[in-house]
């Protein structure tokens, strides 16, 4: 049986790809050893997403609670499936701005160094497989809020005669701007994958996403926008909008769009291809109109305050431009947008979260 290594598997995005690739007759091998719960406390931990997928798939997932920094045993999970390893999708990250300028060094190992040890041990012991990264829109560091921006009631929206005005493409400078630490470190990792594709001759893509969710998104306050913002919400934790008065705006991708995009490139690769990957015109929205959102939603108020002093390296305005994947797979199409998505958030976290409440 052909194998899919997926790591930070009990994650949003290799939980959601997990379940996908395991409904396509692949056998799952996910690595996973929760260091989100170590990223960002015990209310981030995927413990729990991890058990329903054990549960869920059964014989058909492999859990393996290894470091992705320890290249000795990553060879030997990937010794151990070899040939039968027709796919490896990475997820697994140290995700924070703000966590990554507090521990550097740990933030470039996760994110750098265990890229690296993934990449190698593909290509050790299965070089025929595709390897699908999850980079991030953070690679253009802050050169997005160069753009010509116009302020309007809610949100800052770009010039509409603006080159990028269906979104940004993926010739955008990643060059000569302020990253932060963590989009340094994960520039270096979307650079290694682009590069053992094009010197190995392997298939590989650098999926550059921004705002990445879904109902199986263990939200916290410096990481998972849409799912942490739902959360507070729902149980009256407060929550801090941080700069550029409220209006900055983020395109959102469904875990389930994305996977989709996976699945297309899976079933035929290319070599060091790069696709920015959002939500693009089609699913987006400003933090003003999430909480709006949000509190239709929950009929209930968000219980928010307002910092003047944005986070480095924030982007006021970033809205992909798809087109590119698009032109290579015309069969892949974005099915959920804004709406939709907070919507299933509330609905699948709802009941768990108003138990958290009643429980402390």
């Amino acid at each position: 049986m052909s194998v899919a290594i997926i790591t930070g598997s009990a994650g949003l995005i290799g939980s959601e790809a997990s379940k996908f690739f395991a409904a396509q007759g692949l056998e799952i091998v996910g690595i996973d050893n929760d260091m989100r719960q170590v990223f960002f406390g015990a209310e981030a931990s995927t413990d729990w997403n991890r058990q329903r997928l054990e549960e869920s798939l059964g014989a058909k997932y492999h859990h393996y609670n290894i470091d992705i920094r320890n290249w000795e045993a990553i060879a030997q999970v990937f010794q151990q499936y070899e040939k039968d390893i027709a796919l490896v999708i990475h997820t697994a990250a140290q995700p924070s701005h703000d966590w990554a300028a507090r521990e550097p060094q740990t933030d470039f190992t996760v994110n750098a160094n265990g890229t690296l040890n993934l990449l190698e041990a593909t290509r050790q012991y299965a070089p025929k497989a595709v390897f699908i990264f999850t980079s991030t829109n953070k690679v253009y560091g802050d050169t997005p809020n160069r753009l010509p921006l116009i302020e309007q009631e809610y949100r800052w929206e770009i010039d509409p005669n603006h080159t990028y005005a269906p979104g940004i493409r993926e010739d955008m400078s990643i060059d000569q701007t302020l990253h932060s630490l963590f989009g340094a470190s994960k520039v270096a990792a979307d650079v290694l994958v682009q590069e053992y594709g094009r010197y190995f001759d392997m298939f590989t893509a650098c999926f550059r996403g921004g705002c990445l969710t879904g109902p199986n998104h263990s939200g916290t306050q410096l990481h998972g926008f849409l799912a942490y913002l739902m959360k507070c919400t729902v149980t009256g934790n407060p929550y801090t909008v941080y700069g550029y008065k409220g209006k900055q705006v983020r395109d959102n991708i469904h875990s389930a769009d994305l996977i989709a995009s996976f699945n297309e490139f899976f079933k035929a690769p290319r070599v060091a291809e790069v696709y920015n990957a959002g939500g693009g015109r089609y699913s987006n929205c400003s933090m003003i109109e999430a909480i709006q959102i949000c509190e239709q939603i929950a009929e209930r108020k968000l219980n928010w305050t307002y910092a003047d002093t944005n986070r480095v390296g924030d982007h006021i305005w970033w809205i992909s431009d798809n087109g590119k994947f698009s032109h290579h797979y015309p069969n892949w199409q974005l099915k959920y947008n804004v709406n939709q998505i907070l919507q299933e958030i509330y609905q699948f976290n709802v009941e768990r979260w108003q138990k958290e409440v009643v429980g402390k």
